[in-house]
């Protein structure tokens, strides 16, 4: 990402946190603000990424846009495959990052578009989508299998806890707001109003009308409810940390998260290794948990102390360095 927004990564550091609640907290609260929701919000930064990494409000042209192209591709491919492979570690925990990569994929047609025709995709898949998946059915099964790879696809898209179909509505809502510039204090106080506005709608609405918005429902008022609320947090986050009256204290209060912000795949990889042997030891119990209040509490802390030390002393994290150097070939070619 060639430029830095410290509101950004500590929203990114906070779904990272929000998915090990979801995965590790104490039986009884599962259900909570981040089950389901840290994924959304993932998804959506991870359209933001995708809008900044292909030049934000200045989106870039000639050969700089194909090179940006082939970034995205790569990196996408990059975690169809790490995502893959993490789930052969056999912890319960629906790994996301293959479906992330696809989606990737399939956002490139739309990477340079308009920004009304990707705002009309990611509103055809906020509509559209959770029809198409209650329609197929869902196939929620976590174990992972040889046989699995034949169904692969229907889980990418449809039938998975990610449906690409629906969570391409939470990438096209990042990519619209990237394109209208995270740096214009304008356009932050439009995603916190507007997606508060619109959290309210799909949260009140199925209030009142009795409308499944549940954590991984996949439905209209999930995708308005959560993805509202994704884009309220990213706004608001990006608005403490820029304004000149709150960023210095709020880039120190938030620093741990903008560490882990920084270097998502790998503080993502590491906690489910982490819980891959966690399941191996007695403490995991018979049958093995991951809910424990102690590894919630534990990995958390390691996790954020890891990525302050390593972003002091070395920068980069490990993952993100090497997916940057295999995202980038055209530019190390021409130096």
């Amino acid at each position: 990402m060639d430029v830095r927004f410290a509101g950004i990564d500590a929203a990114r550091g906070l779904a990272i946190v929000g998915m090990l609640w979801a995965h590790t907290a104490a039986d009884g609260t599962r259900q909570s603000l981040a089950d389901g929701r840290s994924a959304v919000l993932f998804a959506t930064l991870a359209g933001c990424s995708i809008g900044l990494l292909t030049g934000g409000g200045r989106p870039r042209t000639g050969r700089g846009r194909r090179d940006a192209l082939v970034s995205v591709a790569v990196r996408g491919v990059v975690l169809v495959a790490l995502g893959l492979g993490l789930w052969t570690l056999g912890t319960p925990v629906a790994v996301v990052l293959d479906t992330y990569g696809v989606l990737f994929l399939l956002l490139l047609p739309l990477v340079f578009a308009p920004v009304p025709v990707v705002a009309a995709v990611g509103a055809l898949a906020a509509v559209a989508g959770p029809l198409l998946v209650d329609a197929v059915g869902e196939d929620l099964q976590t174990p992972f299998t040889p046989e699995r790879l034949l169904h692969l696809p229907a889980e990418w898209l449809v039938t998975g806890y990610y449906p690409g179909v629906v969570f391409a509505a939470y990438l096209c809502a990042g990519l619209v707001v990237a394109r209208a510039d995270l740096a214009r204090r304008r356009t932050l106080l439009a995603m916190v109003v507007g997606g508060a506005g619109t959290s309210a709608v799909g949260y009140g609405g199925a209030l009142v009308a009795g409308f499944d918005a549940s954590a991984h429902a996949n439905t209209t008022a999930e995708v308005l409810g959560s993805g509202g609320l994704a884009v309220a947090v990213v706004g608001a986050l990006e608005l403490l940390c820029s304004s000149p009256a709150t960023g210095a204290a709020a880039r120190t209060v938030l620093a741990p998260l903008v560490a882990a912000g920084r270097m998502p795949l790998t503080i993502y990889t590491g906690q489910l290794f982490v819980l891959a042997i966690w399941l191996l030891t007695p403490a995991a119990g018979t049958p093995p948990w991951i809910e424990s209040w102690p590894l919630l509490v534990g990995l958390t802390t390691a996790s954020l102390l890891f990525a302050l030390v390593w972003q002091r002393f070395v920068g980069r994290g490990p993952l993100e360095g090497m997916l940057g150097a295999l995202a980038k070939p055209r530019q190390r070619a021409r130096a």
